[in-house]
């Protein structure tokens, strides 16, 4: 016998752990997913560079579903209905469930212009388009790049500032690589005075002597008016020349939050307590993109605290299903932790309330990022254990 029917929306980071952990604790899961696969965009980086395939990028949802247990319904969302605890999947509504994981994600801020841009954070199939437009311009002969992303003033947690550094130094060390980096201008560029700050104040100007040791130009501390073809306009009319612009936007809610009538922050991210349940409601839970998070100015949306939420609402939910009150707090695993990939080696970055580091490691960070992504896959297929904060 089950401990009841939980709905589970999203196929990302969140999701399928939410997913996994309620499964294993008894309940009846099924998972909805707009793609029949989970997508690796911390390791999409190398997808432009060629050091990976996309597919490598890349794991099949029903290969965790039959692992797991749950079943899988593969669909857009198109409603919410938090009262029946129930919703539409592509214009089809569901059947009640006992318990709802939200774990859509978010949506992206539109800047004027915004069409003129790639991001890596974007669709998964637009690291293709990356790559094949910088295939384009090595075939011309050489270029300019920019690099940049944006923030979200009413919630500054929604930023994806480690992927624009990343992409921008595997840029460069692919260049390089290949003989081919004095026919290329490499420029970074965001709104921020400091950007990177919520890292701590010596791991930035670690970040910052990378891009000056490589030579990348800097153009920080400037609001950005519009991109348009060939280059991005700041306020001070200023204009950045570009023939290749990947942008990675600010984070903000989903249209869909507000049109469920969810409880939402300015900035349209669904609020949610301490235990990952949403304010006012019973039995529906919210956590990673999805979810308005509390914690320190430096707060960050990121896969592993999307992990660790969701392993919290599952705590919770079990709970909730045996009459007890919540028992864990996500707040507790607000933390900043990456390993910065710069080409020929990585870093790896920690900061918590406790404390704060970023250890740069030559090759061997390289390899270890690379293999995360083989790790991810065979522990989500139940091939190896999971390490503990890994």
């Amino acid at each position: 016998m089950t401990k009841g029917r939980v709905l589970v929306l999203g196929g990302g980071f969140g999701g399928v752990e939410g997913a996994i952990h309620l499964s294993r604790a008894g309940f009846d899961v099924t998972l909805v997913s707009e793609r029949d696969f989970a997508y690796l965009y911390p390791v999409s980086i190398w997808i432009p560079t060629g050091e990976i395939d996309f597919d490598d990028a890349c794991l099949d949802l029903l290969r965790i579903s039959s692992r797991y247990r749950f079943k899988l319904l593969r669909g857009k969302v198109t409603g919410i209905d938090p009262e029946g605890c129930r919703v539409e999947v592509d214009g089809d509504r569901t059947d009640s469930f006992d318990f709802m994981l939200i774990a859509l994600g978010g949506a992206k801020m539109k800047p004027a212009g915004v069409e003129h841009t790639l991001s890596i954070c974007g669709r998964p199939k637009d690291s293709l388009e990356i790559k094949k437009r910088v295939e384009a311009l090595i075939a011309g002969g050489g270029g300019r790049i920019a690099v940049g992303f944006g923030g979200n003033p009413k919630d500054p947690s929604a930023v994806r500032g480690g992927p624009a550094f990343e992409q921008v130094f595997n840029l460069h060390h692919f260049f390089v690589k290949k003989g081919w980096r004095n026919s290329f201008s490499l420029t970074m560029f965001a709104p921020m005075e400091k950007p990177g700050i919520r890292l701590g104040e010596g791991a930035v100007e670690k970040v910052y002597d990378f891009l000056n040791r490589m030579k990348i130009d800097r153009r920080f501390g400037v609001k950005i008016t519009r991109f348009e073809e060939g280059g991005v306009v700041f306020a001070d009319d200023s204009r950045l020349e570009s023939d290749l612009t990947l942008f990675i936007p600010a984070g903000t809610g989903l249209p869909l939050f507000r049109e469920a009538g969810l409880p939402l922050n300015d900035a349209g991210f669904i609020r949610i307590d301490p235990s990952c349940r949403v304010e006012g409601t019973k039995r529906i839970f919210a956590v990673g993109d999805s979810a308005a998070i509390d914690g320190p100015k430096w707060r960050a949306k990121q896969g592993h605290l999307a992990e660790a939420m969701a392993r919290v609402a599952a705590a919770n939910i079990r709970a909730a299903a045996a009459g007890r009150d919540p028992e864990e707090n996500y707040i507790d695993h607000v933390s900043i932790l990456c390993v910065m990939d710069y080409g020929n080696g990585a870093a790896v970055v920690h900061r918590s309330t406790k404390r704060s580091f970023m250890v740069p490691l030559p090759i061997v960070g390289h390899l270890l990022k690379k293999s995360w992504g083989l790790y991810w896959k065979l522990t989500k297929t139940g091939r190896i254990m999971r390490l503990p904060g890994f």
